[in-house]
Parts: structure tokens; sequence; C-alpha cells
């Protein structure tokens, strides 16, 4: 893993993020044409190592043949994040959008790294969200977009989770308005506890699907999702919350989302669950309906929002890798 150093990043809200640095890991080599780049972004809770699996010698990802850039985004904890700021740490931390993360990005990519066009930019969940943002801010050189169970914004319905969750945790008298001496244990449980509950489908919980996962009840599961996120900075978490809470392409085109994605020159693939619960198949048929070159390929899945978590699910992650090999195999 490597850091660039953005240095001092202007923010969208008019405050300045200091020594801005943002973490990623690169495999492979870019080809003398500057053309062979997939970037990948890191999703909600997770940071660039989660995609690893998929990527290898034989893979759709061989790094023999791409430049694959694993990015993680500003307030996951590796980035530069309320946890690990040196002058603005916790509470101090300032309010972190997708664009502020885009603009810190695309020094990244384009600039420190050298890279003239994207074979494809890909995501789960906020990590779709942030390929999203590139797509439109770089029509012409992002030609192909692989979205996997995220929007290109945040919609009202998932407003609503995110603010479930938030609230869940806030409550905890610990957390003190982000000005904590010690983790918000009860707080971050009651996080992790109402997450779970959007996370899955309806099927998952009536079909007992958790025994898929190596639960042996409901409440181990949902014991698993409390110790997960008490493992997690609260300041950290409400960070990145912003930032999907806030996110949506219409900021880089006078608040127009049609018009951001009619701009859009790749190729996209959308690739929805249809039991997912915040971003949803009705709202991305939306957006797939505003696109240049947009394909809708559905995820049925009785797995919801995390049916498209990377290489979790062997039936879902094929029809991902399927998807991932019609943008890259074909260009």
């Amino acid at each position: 893993m490597d850091f660039y150093q953005v240095g001092n990043l202007p923010l969208v809200s008019g405050e300045t993020l200091l020594d801005a640095q943002v973490a990623y890991q690169t495999l492979g080599q870019l080809n003398a044409t500057r053309d062979n780049a997939v970037v990948i972004f890191s999703y909600y809770s997770g940071t660039h190592q989660r995609y690893l699996p998929l990527i290898g010698a034989g893979k759709t990802l061989d790094p023999a043949r791409w430049f694959i850039v694993l990015v993680n985004k500003l307030g996951n904890g590796v980035s530069s994040s309320p946890s690990n700021s040196l002058l603005q740490a916790g509470a101090a931390f300032p309010a972190i959008t997708l664009v502020d993360n885009l603009h810190a990005q695309q020094q990244l990519l384009f600039n420190h790294l050298g890279i003239e066009r994207i074979a494809l930019a890909y995501g789960w969940s906020m990590g779709a969200m942030q390929a999203w943002h590139l797509a439109v801010a770089h029509p012409s050189q992002v030609q192909n977009l692989l979205a996997v169970c995220g929007s290109a914004r945040c919609w009202p319905n998932n407003q609503v989770f995110l603010a479930g969750v938030r609230a869940a945790l806030c409550c905890d008298a610990q957390f003190a308005g982000g000005y904590y001496q010690q983790p918000p244990l009860r707080g971050l449980a009651a996080f992790g506890r109402v997450y779970a509950g959007w996370a899955y489908s309806a099927a998952f919980f009536r079909e007992e699907r958790w025994r898929d996962l190596g639960f042996a009840s409901l409440e181990a599961l949902l014991v698993d999702w409390e110790q997960d996120h008490q493992a997690l900075d609260a300041n950290d978490l409400l960070c990145a919350l912003y930032s999907w809470y806030h996110a949506d392409v219409g900021q880089l085109a006078d608040s127009d989302w049609r018009a951001a994605l009619g701009n859009i020159g790749a190729r996209c693939i959308v690739m929805p669950c249809d039991s997912d619960r915040y971003f949803t198949l009705e709202e991305a048929e939306l957006e797939v309906a505003a696109l240049k070159q947009g394909e809708l390929r559905v995820l049925h899945s009785p797995y919801g929002h995390c049916a498209g978590a990377p290489a979790r699910f062997a039936e879902e992650s094929a029809q991902i890798d399927s998807a991932m090999q019609a943008l890259l195999l074909t260009r």
C-alpha cells in the first residue's frame, strides 16, 4: 500500500482538509499507451484489501494485463480520516463529500500515476458511487463503468436508512458529540444491529439464509454485526456516512443528475440486486434510463445489498465477473 500526498484539499463545504492523503495499492504495470488501468473504489466500511480476492493470474483482473489501482476513500480509516488525522482529529475532522473524494482521486490517477484512459471504473455499494462520479467528471477518459449495488446519487429512501443507523450510534451518551474518550461501544453495537436489518432481504431472514454464512441462529448473526462495528471508529463511520448521504453526481452538472449521467461517455453496466433495500432496483432503472450506453443486469438474489459484495457469494460473484469480462474483453 502507498500513500499519495494531496496536501491541503479545499472542500465543497468551504473548509480545508489539511495534509490530505489517499491510500492506494497498485498491481500490474501501466502500458505504453497508458490506457489499461482498472480503478476500483473502496466501499463503506471496507478497505482496498476486500477486493484483492478478485485479482490474480488467470482471473479477469489479471495484473499481467491490467494496471489495477485500488483506492481508499477519505474517511475509511486508511486514507485521511478522523481516526488518523494529526491536525484535525476526531470531531474536528471536516465534512467530506464524494466530490471532495473525486478531487483527490483524480489527482492520484491522472497526475501522480500518469493514467490517460481508464479501461474500467468499478465498485460495489459506496465504491460504485465513487465510480459514477469519476465517469461523470471524465467522460472521455473513463471507457467502461461497472456499478454493482450502488447508485449515482443517494435517494431519499437510502437517506432514511442512513439517518436511522446514525441516530442509533449518536444516542450513546459516551459518543459525546464525537468527542469521546473511549469508543462508544453501545452506540456502535446498535449501529451494527440496525444495519443488519437493511443489509439483507426479507427472504434472507424468512428462509434462514444466515445459516449459509455459518451462523447457528439469527441472534448470532446480529451479534456478529454488533462486534464487527465495535471494531471500527465511530467518527470514521460518520464521516463516510456523510459522504454517502450527500452523494449526488448532479453536483457536477448544476444540480441536474440526469444531465450528469447523460454526459457519461463510458459503456455502463449497472447491476442492482432485486432485493436490495436501500440501493433499489427501481432507482437503478431511473439512472440507467438517463445513460447513453447503459445496460441493466439485475442480480436476482436473496442476499439483498450484500449480494454484490466482492467474492462473497459464488453465483452472484460469477455474474459480476461476467459483466466485467463483457466490458474489459470487448474494448
